[in-house]
């Protein structure tokens, strides 16, 4: 048990038996009346995003969730293997837990795993991964990096908005937070 006075950005807590993870606090002392804690936090499973306010000092019930390195090694039907970079124990994932980190995922690729009681809760990918291009229209002459986008097709089969000089086999920057082009990699 912790109280409300001990809460920071991502601590987990479980609240009426689910996990919610802390986006965003403040803790508010007005002029008049008792201190609060004002929280935006997560559903860890269902990702929705509430705001909710305790008052100071409440008692809470905090959650034990290990953050761990893995590597990704391959798919397996629906599921997907990762290896513990520090035991090399397998662990395997629901493409549920997985969700939308499956377009920028290749394999060995490093990424922390959430765990509650030996249970995947979510995964966090590194900011950005370096894909290649499978397929895009080919750019028109004269055209330059500031006169609009084209889709373009990744390696994982995500498509993604690219500068129109941006040619198939090339390496790109992508970001996994919202799926934007970041550059292009020298190789």
């Amino acid at each position: 048990m912790a109280t409300t006075n001990d809460i920071k950005n991502g601590t987990v807590l479980k609240l009426e038996g689910q996990l919610w993870n802390i986006i965003e606090f403040q803790h508010v002392k007005p002029g008049k009346g008792g201190a609060f804690v004002r929280t935006k936090m997560r559903n860890i499973l269902s990702g929705k995003v509430v705001d909710k306010t305790f008052n100071a000092g409440l008692k809470i019930e905090t959650a034990t969730v290990d953050r761990s390195d893995y590597e990704y090694l391959y798919q397996d039907g629906d599921d997907f293997v990762f290896m513990d970079t520090q035991n090399y124990d397998q662990l395997t994932v629901s493409g549920a837990t997985v969700g939308d980190a499956t377009n920028f995922m290749l394999e060995n690729l490093h990424v922390t795993i959430a765990l509650h009681e030996g249970n995947p809760l979510y995964l966090e990918l590194p900011p950005s991964v370096q894909l290649r291009i499978t397929y895009t229209e080919p750019g028109l002459q004269g055209d330059r990096s500031s006169a609009g986008t084209k889709p373009a097709t990744v390696e994982t089969g995500y498509e993604i908005q690219v500068p129109l000089f941006i040619e198939n086999n090339t390496l790109v920057k992508v970001d996994t937070r919202d799926g934007s082009y970041l550059g292009r990699v020298s190789e």
